[in-house]
């Protein structure tokens, strides 16, 4: 099993060419926790269950791509996305 990379530093993302290169790139990178502004999510103290989710890696490096400019973590905003869908759904 090999270990992510891990990213400290905005800095250390480097530019790249094309979406397949991003998604390429992404897949081997974990992101240090202090990236991530936590005041911008919100905290959810009830219990959780954890899925997992299988995503086209050109997909996968867009949303993440989204959610590097806004300075959130990728998961936590799908979480918002699926909660403000099954809101307009119900």
């Amino acid at each position: 099993m090999s270990r992510l990379k891990s990213i400290a530093n905005w800095s250390e993302v480097p530019a790249l060419d094309s979406e397949e290169e991003e998604a390429e790139y992404w897949s081997s990178i974990q992101l240090d926790p202090r990236l991530m502004n936590a005041s911008l999510v919100k905290a959810d103290n009830r219990d959780s269950t954890t899925i997992t989710m299988r995503f086209d890696p050109r997909m996968l490096a867009r949303i993440k791509r989204i959610a590097r400019s806004r300075y959130l973590n990728y998961q936590s905003m799908i979480k918002q996305w699926l909660a403000e869908r099954l809101e307009k759904e119900l």
